[in-house]
């Protein structure tokens, strides 16, 4: 799974794709189980070249609290590996977060928060479908509108300057954010310029 971004899920649905994001030094597992950070970044291009933008989860988290679901916990996409829940997953302005917990009735959930403890495991990558996105002048996919399935504990993120934020950081400390802003400035022209 090591740098890919898109893969097939384990029912044969080639239509569901993956992006990885570093959590970072600043995870930390609280009581054992409660575990929070940033599942995608807007504007960071991953190493495949896809960028999601602001917005982009927006009315998928909103189809889910209409009919009462929640965004699933996965260890490395697994569907047959549910480890815990997503209490909360929100677009900010810096990208998709989430909190939840793992489960500690569930053998793999303990791991799991063992590895984080001992730095052996920072990765969270998110399981999707893209619903809409464009080409960038700059060749990046644009991701506009994503429908969200899960988000994964995982050893090998594809977007490593994702990561937990510290209390008090914003976007405008981040010189790789600001160099992102441009690319969003580019996409948001050619959007306009194709709705005219």
């Amino acid at each position: 799974m090591t740098g890919e971004r898109r893969m097939s899920d384990m029912q044969g649905d080639s239509g569901l794709e993956h992006k990885f994001c570093r959590m970072g030094e600043g995870l930390s597992v609280t009581e054992g189980t409660r575990i929070e950070g940033y599942a995608s970044l807007f504007g960071d291009p991953d190493r495949g070249g896809d960028v999601v933008a602001p917005g982009a989860f927006a009315a998928s988290l909103q189809r889910m609290a209409n009919e009462g679901r929640r965004v699933r916990m996965l260890w490395q996409h697994d569907p047959a590996q549910p480890i815990g829940i997503w209490d909360e997953a929100r677009e900010d302005a810096r990208g998709l977060w989430v909190k939840g917990r793992l489960l500690d009735g569930v053998a793999r959930a303990r791991e799991a928060a063992a590895l984080i403890e001992a730095g052996a495991l920072d990765g969270l990558s998110i399981g999707y479908r893209t619903l809409r996105a464009v080409k960038t002048d700059k060749g990046h996919r644009l991701l506009t509108e994503l429908e969200l399935w899960e988000v994964s504990l995982v050893t090998f993120p594809m977007l490593p300057s994702a990561r937990v934020g510290a209390k008090g950081e914003t976007p405008q400390d981040d010189p790789a954010l600001r160099d992102v802003a441009a690319i969003f400035e580019v996409a948001r022209q050619e959007l306009a310029r194709r709705d005219d």
